[in-house]
């Protein structure tokens, strides 16, 4: 197999259980989500994983420019690149989920350059200028990592423009495989069946369905509710949805339990909420799954488990990749 296997977690009490697990599975790196109205800081779980293991990669998948100053950003990353030894990578995105489950637009591609480009000139030991005025990283030695702080950057991007900009600035793009300079990883959703279970059973729909009712949270929250009525069963789940909450409001309830857990207006989705971000099978068919990403550009595919047994799914999916 010569795509490499990481996994990503969202920040929360089990992450460093999960980070050390990972580890002993093999995982090549393991990616943390990054949303403030969602989840905890996920530096701060970095920080704890840093401690608890010793060879697997650290990363974030993906932090949100809004939500940090660039300073702030810049020395969070520098301590995580101390912490764990230089096994820490940063992935950086516009912001699409975490800014919407806010009544916020994702940030412009310009807006995430200027961004990310002042981060790593920070990191960097360069002065920069930040809200008209000039800025340095003025960290005496001893209290922080000497400039330069040598950590990759990469970019969550879709579409020519968003490669185009990655091709500039970042070392590498997680996304769908396209022909460009850049390593590619990809996110992986999905569950590996035992021997003899079908697709439909409970325990697979619990593990699958936080992420293939995540088109239904999109659907309403770009597209508004004439694209969510089109998908089955998206009436009755906009209806619960908007029965809750005046308009103005209904972003607070759009994406709950975000990739992570059902709610119950997402639960009737279950056998109707198909998506082809999650792919489930038997040991042989991810193995063949991965294969082809791998014959497709994908240098490195991030397997997302959720459900209600997390450290099952990582078994399991650890033991098909081999």
């Amino acid at each position: 197999m010569t795509v490499q296997l990481a996994c990503g977690l969202p920040p929360g009490p089990d992450f460093s259980d999960l980070a050390a697990l990972a580890e002993t599975l093999g995982y090549s790196r393991i990616w943390i989500f990054d949303s403030a109205p969602l989840w905890e800081d996920p530096f701060v779980h970095l920080a704890l994983a840093a401690a608890r293991t010793s060879r697997i990669a650290l990363g974030t998948a993906v932090l949100i420019p809004a939500e940090r100053s660039e300073m702030s950003m810049a020395a969070a990353i520098a301590a995580i690149a101390r912490l764990s030894g230089g096994r820490f990578l940063a992935r950086f995105g516009t912001g699409a989920t975490a800014r919407r489950t806010m009544g916020q637009r994702p940030m412009t591609l310009r807006a995430l350059e200027n961004y990310v480009t002042a981060v790593r000139g920070l990191l960097a030991g360069d002065t920069v200028t930040m809200d008209g005025k000039p800025a340095r990283m003025l960290h005496t030695d001893g209290v922080a990592a000497p400039r330069p702080v040598d950590v990759e950057i990469w970019l969550s991007v879709f579409g020519p423009r968003g490669t185009e900009l990655a091709e500039r600035i970042a070392d590498g793009i997680i996304g769908l495989p396209t022909p460009n300079r850049l390593p590619v990883a990809t996110l992986m959703a999905g569950t590996v069946l035992d021997p003899g279970e079908d697709a439909t059973s409970p325990r697979v729909r619990e593990a699958v369905g936080p992420w293939q009712v995540v088109r239904y949270h999109e659907a309403y929250a770009i597209a508004g509710p004439d694209a969510v009525d089109a998908m089955p069963g998206g009436h009755a789940w906009r209806e619960a949805l908007e029965a809750l909450a005046p308009q103005g409001e209904r972003h607070l309830l759009t994406h709950e339990g975000h990739v992570t857990h059902l709610s119950e207006r997402d639960r009737p989705l279950l056998g109707q909420a198909k998506s082809r971000r999650v792919t489930i099978g038997d040991a042989e068919a991810i193995r063949a799954h991965l294969s082809w990403l791998a014959e497709n550009g994908v240098r490195e595919v991030i397997y997302t488990p959720s459900g209600p047994d997390v450290a099952r799914e990582l078994e399991a999916f650890a033991a098909a990749y081999r």
